[in-house]
């Protein structure tokens, strides 16, 4: 299938009463049709992996397509120039959540870039950072605790970020690495503790969320199990 046959058929799926309801939770509209993540989810797995209509989809511009070539392309061909490239593309946390969590989290650079990100200043790369963090926890399941130990630091660091869509990014990494494992929950409750010591309402605000989940019934049981 070719980049223009998918664009003609995404456009012949568009529902504008969908991007009211998208608008309502903070998604961008700009460049979409309103077509929903099941539906893109199943055309991604008729179209299979193909890294060059992954690129040509993206280039694009529409969300639709951005999302799409995050389910398409080969994570094995991923460059650190385009994760760097797709990164500065980032307009909405819905596409930016989208590739890191089904794509880049999936690479050979996802630890580095990770780390690398959250030192940006740009919303959506710096949310990329964490996004990946928490995408990793789940995901890697043959990752090491070091690796989670590494972020924590980071974790706290940018804790002081109170821009909302960071704040909740970072409250997200945290909590997925506290439910890893029982050691990994011990350190990123400890993390929470400390967050409520810095003496801002950002960090504060982190550290509930993070504790209320992390010392939760339902986590505590499962990781007993």
């Amino acid at each position: 299938m070719e980049c223009s046959e998918i664009l003609a058929q995404l456009a012949s799926l568009s529902n504008p009463e969908a991007l009211a309801g998208m608008a309502r939770y903070g998604i961008s509209v700009k460049n979409s049709f309103g077509v929903s993540i099941p539906v893109l989810r199943t055309m991604a797995r008729e179209i299979g992996k193909n890294h060059r209509l992954a690129g040509e989809l993206w280039s694009s511009g529409l969300r639709e397509a951005r999302i799409l070539a995050a389910y398409i392309d080969d994570p094995c061909r991923v460059t650190g120039r385009q994760m760097e490239r797709w990164a500065r593309d980032f307009d909405s946390w819905e596409v930016c959540d989208q590739v890191c969590s089904n794509l880049f989290d999936r690479t050979h650079l996802a630890l580095s870039k990770a780390a690398e990100w959250s030192g940006r200043r740009d919303l959506f790369v710096k949310r990329a950072a964490f996004v990946l963090m928490a995408s990793l926890a789940v995901h890697d399941k043959a990752a090491e605790d070091g690796v989670f130990e590494s972020f924590l630091p980071i974790i706290e660091r940018e804790s002081l970020d109170d821009r909302k869509l960071v704040k909740k990014a970072v409250s997200w990494a945290l909590r997925q690495i506290g439910k890893r494992n029982r050691r990994l929950n011990c350190m990123a409750i400890d993390v929470a503790k400390a967050l409520q010591r810095l003496g801002s309402k950002t960090a504060q605000w982190i550290a509930l969320e993070a504790l209320r989940e992390l010392k939760g019934y339902r986590v505590g049981e499962r990781l007993q199990g």
